[in-house]
């Protein structure tokens, strides 16, 4: 059985008899595409998908955003090497590696972190590369595409996502193309994994893969196998409670703003923030239910005068969720009807009329603009439950 990667590397790669392709895989292009928003977005929402399946406790997620020293970064001598030896066979992968090898100069990095309370975290890490649907941290961390699937059909249906192509937004942040998790299972262990994406490159006259992995390499029974490693990295990377914490460093510069994710988070999950499924703190600010509304109002982050609200319209929802009576809704897809929660406000100030469409975790999925009545005077939100979010999903 021929090794993954270089013994010595804290990084495994796959080797491979020759490089077959040359770019840089293209949902990094997507994801880099949807920003900061879309990252924020991406992560809150598989925080939601994880919570504590019988607690009435709000998830909480903690987004941080500083600086660390490179020689911090687990590994990352490992990754630079491997960036150094790179070949571009084009104009963008040529840009692309170009851009990466200024940015392994820094000697202090931009990152940020998503750390997630209330959750239940990976199983299984201990086990590594296991195959085994229980054990989430093998699919989590080595399954590239692929989520966990709920074994209650009733989660599975409400989940916003999935840990599958998503996990590569965070990749898509980064400067490297580098991201770590770190996770605290339920017996309080304590593990740290990561991917880098990279392209199919030669490394010391071997052929690898362009996906790196974070991980531990053991030979059991003839087979290689990944395993994490035990977290005993920089503070950064911590993850002392229950649950998941993703770190992204080397920050791309158009994703460090604050105030971008101020507005996601009050944008995105206004519904579960308000019912208290959810709180965030981003940096030190703090946005639950009880001071949503106090970025709502701020000028900073959205306009406050109705008739010029074109384009952002969360304040509006936020006002009629609260205040208006919900209408019965049915929608048929011509076998069967599902029922929608309809919370509707008419007012002539209202320049545009949309309708926010919301998964039963509390999460917009949609600015809906009905045909012929886009620039009504109306407002409203929808919301259904397990058989609707189906639907919807």
């Amino acid at each position: 059985m021929q090794q993954v990667g270089a013994i010595t590397s804290q990084w495994k790669f796959s080797p491979i008899p020759n490089i077959e392709e040359s770019n840089f895989n293209k949902i990094l292009e997507r994801f880099y595409g949807l920003g900061v928003k879309g990252l924020t977005k991406e992560n809150i929402q598989n925080s939601l998908d994880g919570r504590l399946a019988n607690s009435t406790a709000p998830v909480i997620v903690k987004i941080n955003i500083g600086t660390i020293n490179n020689n911090d970064v687990p590994g990352i001598d490992d990754v630079i090497d491997r960036i150094k030896s790179l070949e571009a066979r084009n104009s963008y992968t040529k840009e692309t590696i170009s851009h990466m090898l200024k940015k392994v100069e820094q000697e202090e990095v931009r990152y940020i972190s998503f750390e997630d309370i209330n959750t239940r975290g990976l199983t299984g890490a201990k086990r590594g590369q296991s195959h085994s649907k229980k054990d989430t941290w093998g699919i989590y961390a080595y399954n590239k595409g692929v989520h966990f699937e709920e074994s209650d059909e009733s989660i599975e249906t409400s989940r916003g996502g999935s840990h599958g192509v998503g996990k590569i937004a965070s990749n898509a942040a980064s400067d490297l193309h580098l991201m770590y998790f770190a996770n605290c299972d339920e017996h309080g262990d304590q593990h740290l994994g990561g991917t880098v994406q990279l392209i199919e490159h030669m490394f010391n006259q071997q052929c690898y893969r362009s996906t790196g992995y974070f991980a531990d390499q053991k030979m059991e029974n003839g087979t290689s196998k990944f395993y994490p490693y035990e977290n005993k990295f920089h503070s950064v990377f911590e993850k002392k409670t229950r649950g998941l914490k993703i770190i992204i460093p080397y920050l791309r510069d158009e994703f460090d703003n604050e105030d971008e994710i101020i507005k996601t988070v009050c944008d995105s999950f206004f519904i579960s923030i308000l019912e208290g499924k959810l709180e965030v703190h981003v940096n030190d600010h703090v946005i639950n239910a009880d001071k949503i509304e106090k970025y709502l109002n701020d000028n900073r982050y959205y306009i406050q005068e109705i008739s010029d609200m074109k384009k952002v319209f969360t304040p509006l929802y936020v006002k009629t969720f609260k205040n208006e009576m919900p209408r019965n809704i049915v929608v048929s897809n011509g076998d069967k009807d599902f029922h929608f929660k309809l919370y509707f406000k008419y007012d002539e100030s209202i320049s545009k009329g949309r309708v926010a469409i919301v998964r039963t975790i509390g999460m917009k999925i949609e600015d809906f603009s009905v045909k012929s009545y886009a620039t009504k005077p109306y407002n409203a939100v929808l919301i259904g439950d397990l058989e609707e979010d189906g639907y919807l999903k």
